[in-house]
């Protein structure tokens, strides 16, 4: 009896050793990835942003992955669903933080990232949102970044190329009182065109959940405005392109990068109303550059669709954070999210990268410094303004 419980217990302990090893085994492969993750609205009205983001994260990340990784390990892409809601994207943090985030690729919305701040500046982690607008998505964090532009410089860019490039000087302006996004835009843009030398014809607002936009476009028509400056989202850019339909209002229509999409707004007589409208963008799915083309071509593969630029954003996000594990020379892919963070963070800004949204350069505030792209809508494409 007592040989046959030596047995047994010399079994048990080989088994324990055995169990021991492939234990270790496991967690020494699971040390060869860096987890990045991403909150953002996959599911809900907003859920086109966050899964566009998505996709092109997980296509960056497989190729970098099938390329051999980075310094000899891979990279693991996670996503939470926030539904672009402030409280929401706290428990996504929190949950990706519970599975092992060491890099955040940020939240897709300006509200959901701001409403982050305070623990991503506690937590110490590398943020990069890929689209996140909003000033104070960023600007209050040393350890945040963006790959888009922020609202502000939206508004600069776009009140000196119709100043300085069309040579427009009166401003008709039509914004959304309640969106952060478009007074932010407005307030910047409307600042730097008067510094200039150009002035405002004719401004007004309307809230959130205004349909008619009749009131607004006779204000404008009402004044000597060369052109119409929207600082929106395509969905109500379509419904003020009707109104101005009807009401005869015809000027040059221009936006920022929240146009874009508005071809997918205006459906059968009405789709011709957005041919000639102009918007600030960070990409365009018909540049025929290499870089660009293969982005499409592989992106379309996998999701049956073209990419956006939230697309294009999270691609070029994901590559950056390549860039900066390369330059901070990261070889332990071990380091917890702060010790990431306090390596990562100081090289991003000598970091100068060239992707699908053009060559980004991060100044020390965590804003990119990139060239302005300018669309127009010419027989029914998106096409780049010369």
């Amino acid at each position: 009896m007592k040989k046959v419980l030596k047995t047994i217990a010399l079994i048990l302990s080989v088994c324990l050793v055995i169990g021991s090893f492939a234990g270790c085994g496991n967690s020494g492969s699971a040390d060869k990835v860096i987890k990045i993750g991403s909150t953002g609205p996959i599911t809900g009205p907003n859920s086109t942003y966050g899964l566009s983001v998505k996709q092109a994260a997980e296509l960056a990340v497989k190729e970098i992955n099938e390329a051999g990784g980075v310094n000899g390990y891979k990279l693991e892409f996670m996503m939470e669903d926030d539904v672009a809601d402030g409280s929401k994207a706290k428990t996504a943090y929190e949950t990706l933080m519970d599975k092992g985030m060491q890099i955040f690729l940020g939240s897709v919305t300006s509200g959901a990232s701001v409403a982050l701040n305070d623990v991503v500046k506690k937590d110490g982690i590398l943020q990069l949102t890929p689209s996140a607008t909003q000033l104070e998505a960023v600007s209050v964090n040393s350890n945040a970044f963006r790959v888009c532009f922020a609202d502000p410089d939206q508004g600069v860019a776009m009140a000196s190329y119709i100043y300085t490039k069309l040579g427009l000087k009166k401003a008709g302006i039509i914004y959304n009182q309640d969106d952060s996004y478009s007074t932010g835009i407005y307030q910047k843009f409307k600042e730097e065109f008067k510094k200039l030398g150009g002035s405002v014809a004719a401004e007004t607002s309307f809230s959130a959940d205004t349909k008619d936009f009749n009131a607004q476009v006779t204000t404008i028509k009402s004044s000597d405005a060369e052109f119409l400056f929207l600082p929106i989202y395509a969905e109500k850019v379509a419904q003020i392109l009707i109104s101005a339909n009807s009401k005869g209002l015809n000027v040059p229509v221009l936006g920022c990068d929240g146009v874009d999409g508005i071809l997918t707004k205006l459906t059968g007589d009405n789709a011709k109303l957005a041919e000639g409208v102009s918007f600030l963008t960070p990409f365009l799915s018909t540049n025929t550059d290499e870089k660009t083309a293969n982005f499409v071509k592989n992106y379309k593969a996998v999701n049956g669709k073209e990419p956006d630029q939230f697309a294009a954003n999270a691609y070029d996000g994901i590559y950056i954070i390549k860039s900066a594990l390369e330059k901070a020379n990261v070889t332990d892919p071990s380091l917890s999210a702060k010790e990431l963070g306090d390596v990562l963070v100081p090289v991003m800004t000598q970091i100068d990268f060239n992707g699908v949204t053009g060559n980004i350069k991060f100044n020390a505030n965590g804003e990119p410094n990139k060239d302005v792209l300018v669309a127009v809508i010419k027989d029914g494409k998106y096409v780049a303004q010369k």
